[in-house]
């Protein structure tokens, strides 16, 4: 009851640390009335939604072990030389026992903002909080140096400075601790004592120059958006040609309106949208599924037009029925959801990182990229069979001049988008510590319905024929 209470203690109460406390200390007093006597070993664990616990007792019988076994939760694991405290308090005639807990909403109670550092960073709390004691032992001098093994629940930052930190009465402080190793995914830490421990990760306060970054980049996504909604518009409402199917161009550019809109509004709330981890996990698959899809149309783009060349002719829903608009609508979204499907179903907690994307352990990330490197090599395979198969047909073809320019403009203006929707996620492989490749990563996609809007709409006769139509049917 104690522990299921502590889960709905206030987190915006003022009386916080006092709180946390009392949950730590009644918290201790309980476990500890586990320890029952024992000539050799005995151990007893539970588990509830706030707190898991493990009890490991030695008698007089059992200081021949070489060890005992590492203690483990789900987020954290101990090792601790019980066997030579066991061995100091044979002359006391008494046996030793730990207990190891790990809380795991404690984080909301003692926040990181109590590690009272000189410098003005940004802290985050990387583990759940956990605690070591060794109840009803006598002589609680430690033989050997106390090892932690804490996974992050957070995303490694860059750049950020990590602490092993303990819990001091009202504050977070480090004496007596170090971090050993680290890696991506969890921390070694090392103590001279027991108490209550956690991770906390400090990064500096984004200086000026990140906050004109965030404004630009911003800017640059709005923009896009604008441009992008102007391709949809053109797409959907411009008289083309009878026999021009535009279904796969229509489709890209909601794919890509509807993922940089979802970026957009994900950032822009991210303060928000962070705590909720179901929301962001819900947010980074959908723009999963919808960077996907705009890969996948690309493709489909690119396979009508491998056959329009192969047979020098439009494409178009009339003359093809296994190319109708029906069947490449399901096409397009079923490959992405289905890729999007096996993702969630292989590696659930694979959504959800600190921006709301795709995380990095265990190469969850090739979930996305491996797709699209496919995608890319193919359509460039595609694209050289194109050209090829172009050069050598026009030659032997006699067609009028204008279908052979015609032709060769949508193959220029497909080849075109390839480039712009394509390379710039090439980019992306070399982004990390590259301040300067990741400006360039973020205009280059954020402008992707930009250089759309350009390529098929501004330089295109026909639309700008139709755009003209448009102005004087408004003007008086």
């Amino acid at each position: 009851m104690v522990f299921i209470t502590s889960e709905k203690i206030n987190s915006s109460s003022s009386d916080l640390k006092k709180q946390a406390s009392d949950v730590l200390r009644v918290g201790e007093k309980l476990v500890s009335m586990l320890v029952k006597p024992t000539n050799t070993s005995d151990n007893v664990s539970f588990t509830l939604a706030a707190v898991e616990a493990q009890v490991f007792m030695v008698g007089r019988l059992a200081t021949t072990l070489n060890q005992i076994p590492q203690l483990d939760t789900t987020n954290a694991s101990i090792d601790v030389d019980l066997i030579g405290i066991a061995k100091n308090n044979n002359a006391t005639g008494s046996a030793a026992a730990v207990a190891f807990m790990s809380y795991n909403t404690m984080e909301d109670l003692l926040k990181p903002d109590f590690f009272n550092t000189s410098d003005d960073t940004v802290k985050t709390m990387m583990s759940t909080v956990i605690s070591a004691t060794l109840p009803k032992t006598t002589n609680t001098t430690l033989t050997k140096p106390v090892n932690f093994i804490l996974k992050h629940i957070r995303e490694f930052v860059s750049g950020g400075n990590l602490s092993c930190v303990y819990w001091n009465i009202s504050e977070w402080i480090v004496d007596g601790c170090s971090v050993v190793k680290t890696n991506s995914s969890h921390t070694v830490c090392s103590c001279l004592h027991l108490s209550t421990f956690a991770l906390i990760m400090q990064t500096s306060r984004r200086p000026p120059e990140h906050t004109l970054l965030d404004l630009g980049n911003l800017v640059a996504v709005v923009l896009g958006l604008v441009f992008t909604s102007l391709a949809l518009l053109t797409f959907s409402f411009c008289q083309w040609k009878p026999g021009v199917n535009n279904v796969a161009r229509i489709n890209l550019c909601i794919s890509l309106l509807l993922a940089h809109l979802l970026f957009l509004l994900t950032q822009q709330f991210i303060n928000l949208i962070k705590p909720h981890k179901e929301l962001c996990a819900v947010i980074s698959g959908a723009l999963h599924f919808f960077f996907l899809s705009c890969f996948v149309w690309m493709f489909i783009e690119a396979v009508l037009l491998f056959i329009c060349v192969k047979n020098l002719s439009q494409i178009s829903s009339k003359q093809r029925a296994v190319l109708n608009s029906g069947f490449l609508i399901v096409i397009g979204y079923a490959i992405a959801f289905v890729i999007v499907g096996v993702s969630v179903g292989l590696v659930p907690e694979g959504y959800g990182s600190e921006q709301c994307w795709i995380k990095q352990e265990k190469g969850f990330i090739w979930s996305f990229l491996g797709p699209v490197c496919f995608i890319l090599a193919i359509n460039t395979i595609l694209f050289i069979s194109i050209i090829i198969s172009l050069n050598s047909t026009l030659k032997k073809l006699k067609a009028e001049y204008l279908r052979k320019k015609q032709t060769k403009i949508m193959v220029f203006k497909s080849l075109a988008q390839f480039v712009i929707l394509g390379c710039p996620w090439i980019l992306g492989f070399f982004t990390e510590n590259n301040q300067m490749m990741k400006i360039l990563f973020l205009i280059l996609n954020s402008q992707q319905g930009t250089f759309i809007f350009l390529v098929y709409c501004v330089l295109s006769d026909e639309v700008r024929q139709q755009y003209v139509k448009w102005i004087r049917a408004l003007l008086p």
